[in-house]
């Protein structure tokens, strides 16, 4: 079928609103009418180079929320007119990491930045007669989509669509990197560094996890102060501020949690960010940073004699197909506040300023909502 989508053709420069051509669900594959995509910081990587697809043009999108208009062969549990929220890694639940119980890590992932559908190793979408490379094999920049049913995820049909589209990457990256990855216990003081959704989402997860002192480090004090109305009860500027602020709070104990959900991830900030942590304490490092930076400023010393763990997580190191219902049926139960979360709706063509908004600080999380005028 042909409908649009927002591509780029090249690094730093626009997105730009163009016709595109999908193909036919397949073997295995969903077809979906979106309804809502996030505007996850992950997709302006890859207008900066930092997250390099296999080629270009790229369909940008990764989180998203819709409805099945139609399914292939072999699919089962899913059927159209059911809600569903996009996960953007596939989550298969039969290989080796998935049967480990590392379904955030299912060996379907390898394949996210080559373009090729799982199903037959195809290239689903064309523009312009050139083959197009979706964001993590979904492109939730477009108002129809067919997919693995493997990244498909059915949900409650009474969530809004524009705050399920949240738990396909940003709200269960941060929820869980709080809960599961650092694991947060009742008492254990917080630092999260970067509020934007993905932080947020951090913060509500302390919150519910029974942290004691919550501190937040953002530049933008609109930020700040909307951190104070999710539970943060400390905010600072930035990390020199938040070291001594901190200190003073905690009688020099520093934080036994840093989550580090930044908008880009750089080597230079990691021993800051340790600097924070206690001795024995855990960062998690959520941020994602270029692909190609390799070189990281850390003081192995004192990463030894203070026994601080630096640890990755993607996905906030869960199961999607379990944790996006379950994030859900908390919204739904008031225990977590995605409302409040999305800051702007934008059409898709006006996915420039969004992304501007975005980069100066204005958004939380903004979203793309489809209207029939898109299809």
């Amino acid at each position: 079928m042909k409908t649009k989508g927002a591509l780029i053709w090249e690094f730093n420069q626009p997105w730009s609103i163009e016709e595109i051509e999908i193909g036919d669900p397949v073997k295995d594959e969903v077809k979906i009418q979106m309804e809502a995509s996030g505007m996850c910081h992950s997709d302006h990587h890859l207008v900066t180079g930092g997250i390099p697809m296999g080629g270009f043009p790229v369909l940008g999108g990764h989180e998203g929320a819709g409805i099945v208009t139609e399914v292939g062969p072999g699919v089962e549990g899913i059927e159209p007119g059911d809600h569903v929220v996009l996960s953007f890694i596939p989550s298969c639940g039969q290989c080796p990491s998935c049967q480990a119980g590392l379904r955030n890590l299912c060996d379907l992932g390898a394949g996210l930045l080559g373009g090729q559908a799982v199903s037959d190793g195809t290239f689903r979408i064309q523009a312009k007669g050139q083959n197009v490379f979706p964001m993590t094999l979904l492109g939730t920049f477009s108002p129809y989509m067919v997919v693995h049913k493997s990244s498909v995820v059915k949900i409650d049909k009474s969530i809004p669509f524009e705050v399920a589209c949240l738990v396909g990457c940003g709200v269960t990256t941060g929820y869980g990197s709080a809960v599961r990855t650092a694991d947060i216990r009742p008492g254990d003081d917080v630092a999260i560094i970067g509020v934007g959704g993905v932080g947020m989402a951090a913060l509500q997860g302390a919150v519910n996890a029974g942290a004691r002192h919550i501190f937040v480090v953002d530049p933008v004090e609109w930020k700040r102060d909307q951190a104070l109305k999710f539970g943060a009860t400390h905010v600072y500027p930035d990390i020199f501020a938040a070291m001594g602020g901190v200190a003073e709070v905690t009688w020099g104990l520093m934080a036994k949690k840093t989550i580090v959900t930044v908008g880009e991830l750089k080597g230079e900030d990691v021993d800051n960010y340790l600097n924070l942590t206690s001795k024995g304490g855990t960062c998690v490092v959520t941020a994602i940073g270029s692909l190609l930076d390799t070189n990281v400023t850390l003081n192995l010393a004192m990463l030894t004699l203070m026994q601080k763990n630096l640890q990755g997580t993607i996905f906030g190191g869960g199961n999607p197909h379990y944790d996006i219902p379950q994030l859900l049926s908390m919204y739904k139960a008031g225990k977590l506040n995605l409302d409040d979360m999305v800051t702007r709706q934008y059409k898709l063509e006006q996915i420039n300023d969004g992304y501007k908004d975005m980069l100066e600080g204005r958004n939380i999380r903004g979203i793309i909502r489809y209207t029939d005028a898109d299809r």
